[in-house]
């Protein structure tokens, strides 16, 4: 274990030990104290639980039993919408999957511009090291490069701070995180930085103040100046309409089956309550294929472990796991290697896991892959047709699905 993982130790126990200390805390604690800022060794109202949930160690769904065993929903309604908001992001992003497919593409010509331009070069290096000279916006990324964690609250103001008054492009500082957060979901991340950059919630930019950085931090940045008072002019385009979501194919009982873990969800227990007869596992990393850059190693270290406590706790019942793998065409010789006629695995929303079972789907002579969609995903992400404030008014019917 590396020494960043030691606030976070990537076990499904630790996930459930973080869970059991703070459901009780999920009410009005969390809900007077949650904007103000924590770290990963002291995260203060906060769960996080993030790095877990992002992994699927825990769920979405039992994370919100636990606290509703302590509180009502009326009590812990900031908290239950505060998991939601990752059901309505990725169920946004599922329903609209070009948003990601530009990003990616942004991402890659800026890496271009990146090489080419020493101008850009130096101003992004300079923010990626925490070397502006503002003051709040330099410790934030110190912390998050050491410890894979930021709270919530920083991010935002961190993110006003690239777009708005250093005027990076947002989309090398949504790869930052994505480079470094434990829990970087490619949908919070990608749409939380359009969000603030006024391209999510169109002409809505989200700009940080002295004020607000100095009450929340505690006062640990006071007088911080030279902060943009505006946001920078940013080109808009619509969003796309909303397309289908696709089809999870279900499983045919008779086939022998292998089951792929990957880093979207390394909990399959949605899936082995009805699975068919299971004959093998392994685990799919597809994290590098979401960066031209190099991913922090604690990025990859975490979510590998985590599947490692899972393999160990799946070995009696399916046998020992073989190595993870990290592209389609593994897969499809790993399942012929194996003997299995078809695959099986926890749906993943949008992003580079979903990329490679999508590259898998158009091989010749694969196995079929059989997606399982959590219950509360399968309900959730249909939902997210239009902002959050309309989703919200569902929140009742999902939580009827986990009680």
């Amino acid at each position: 274990m590396t020494n960043l993982l030691t606030n976070f130790e990537p076990t499904r126990a630790a996930g459930l030990e973080r869970l059991k200390n703070f459901a009780p805390d999920a009410g009005q604690k969390y809900a007077i104290g949650r904007n103000y800022e924590g770290s990963a060794k002291d995260p203060g109202a906060v769960s996080a639980l993030s790095p877990y949930l992002r992994s699927g160690v825990l769920s979405q769904s039992e994370v919100l039993r636990a606290v509703l065993d302590h509180h009502s929903p009326k009590e812990a309604d900031h908290f239950i919408a505060e998991v939601l908001w990752r059901s309505y992001w990725q169920g946004w992003l599922a329903l609209r999957p070009a948003v990601w497919d530009s990003y990616q593409a942004d991402l890659k010509h800026l890496f271009n511009q990146v090489q080419t331009q020493s101008g850009l070069r130096q101003r992004w290096q300079s923010a990626c090291l925490g070397q502006t000279g503002i003051a709040p916006f330099d410790a934030w990324a110190h912390d998050l490069v050491r410890s894979g964690y930021l709270h919530n609250h920083a991010r935002m103001w961190f993110a006003s701070i690239w777009v708005h008054t250093l005027e990076l492009p947002w989309q090398l500082g949504a790869d930052f995180f994505l480079r470094h957060l434990l829990d970087g979901c490619p949908a919070s991340n990608t749409l939380g930085w359009k969000w603030v950059a006024g391209l999510q919630t169109i002409g809505k930019p989200y700009i940080a103040t002295p004020e607000n950085i100095a009450k929340f931090t505690h006062g640990r940045f006071t007088e911080v100046t030279g902060l943009a008072g505006q946001a920078a002019p940013l080109a808009t385009p619509a969003h796309p309409d909303p397309t289908p979501l696709w089809d999870p194919r279900q499983p045919d009982r008779a086939l022998p089956t292998g089951l792929i873990l990957h880093e979207d969800n390394l909990n399959p227990a949605h899936i082995l309550t009805d699975a068919p007869p299971l004959a093998g596992h392994v685990t799919l990393i597809a994290t590098a294929d979401q960066t031209p850059w190099q991913m922090a190693p604690h990025v990859g270290a975490f979510r590998e472990q985590a599947a490692q406590d899972m393999h160990r706790k799946l070995a009696d019942r399916i046998g020992p796991a073989s190595a993870p793998l990290t592209s389609a065409q593994a897969l499809k010789a790993w399942a012929q290697d194996q003997g299995f006629a078809q695959l099986i695995t926890a749906d993943a929303p949008v992003g580079p896991t979903k990329a490679v079972l999508d590259a898998h789907d158009t091989l010749s002579d694969g196995p079929p892959l059989i997606r399982a969609r959590a219950r509360l995903d399968a309900t959730a992400w249909p939902l997210a047709t239009a902002g959050f404030f309309k989703f919200r008014a569902h929140i009742p019917k999902l939580l009827g699905l986990i009680t």
